[in-house]
């Protein structure tokens, strides 16, 4: 198995050594399935081809929040003047 050298400083070595005992792992399979988890993250991430991707894209988040559309200016500042009124002594 070919080796990696990695160069990283102390603390955090320390975070990650104690993060590996942790998990029952050795520091060398911690890395490992770090960098393994990172990668299958990014997997499914493919770079925009055109404008139309990113409109789709933001569709998407969209559709998943499923919230409708953002509030305008107005609800905005509505909602942060109801906000500082709470609270407020009232006189």
């Amino acid at each position: 198995m070919p080796r990696i050298h990695l160069v990283v400083s102390e603390p955090d070595r320390t975070r990650y050594t104690a993060a590996a005992r942790r998990e029952g792992l050795t520091l060398s399979a911690w890395l490992r399935a770090a960098a393994t988890d990172r990668l299958d993250r990014r997997a499914g991430a493919e770079p925009f081809r055109n404008e139309d991707d990113v409109w789709r894209f933001f569709e998407d988040r969209d559709a998943e929040a499923g919230c409708g559309p953002e509030p305008n200016w107005d609800q905005h500042l509505a909602v942060m003047r109801a906000s500082r009124g709470r609270g407020a002594a009232g006189t």
